[in-house]
């Protein structure tokens, strides 16, 4: 089920995302292997399929945001600017753990699976910028002697 492969695309991309927050630029997020559908996508399925894609471009913009703003030199300003960030993108993360739910139901999901992955995906947010936080305060590699 292509459901699962989008699931985890979105779970792979919030999780690795916050480890390109000590590289100097931001790596593209990988992209996942185009699996040969084993049947032809329903409407339902393609628009799902959609939305998913879409969440995890905003969830990379995000990310980004952050990294940015937990960079800052004056730590008061990088919290107040990461508060604004989370609280910004939270509804969108609910907005789219609720499209989950609906959809999975429909597709006859486990319930119990569903709901624990739709409550993962409400954590993102607090997730990445926690990471990110924990990256930004960590001391910068020594420079290799020349």
């Amino acid at each position: 089920m292509r459901l699962v492969s989008s699931v985890a695309a979105v779970a792979v991309l919030a999780f690795a995302a916050p480890a390109f927050a000590q590289d100097a630029a931001p790596a593209p997020a990988p992209q996942a292997p185009a699996a040969a559908p084993a049947e032809a996508d329903s409407p339902e399925e393609a628009a799902f399929e959609a939305k998913a894609d879409a969440f995890g471009e905003s969830m990379e913009a995000m990310s980004t945001e952050m990294q940015t703003a937990a960079a800052q030199t004056d730590k008061a300003k990088a919290t107040t600017d990461l508060d604004a960030i989370q609280a910004r993108y939270q509804p969108q993360v609910d907005a789219f753990a609720a499209d989950l739910l609906a959809f999975a139901g429909s597709q006859g999901a486990p319930q119990e699976q569903i709901e624990a992955a739709a409550q993962q995906i409400k954590t993102i947010p607090a997730m990445m910028r926690s990471k990110i936080e924990e990256a930004a305060a960590a001391p910068a590699a020594p420079a290799a002697p020349e």
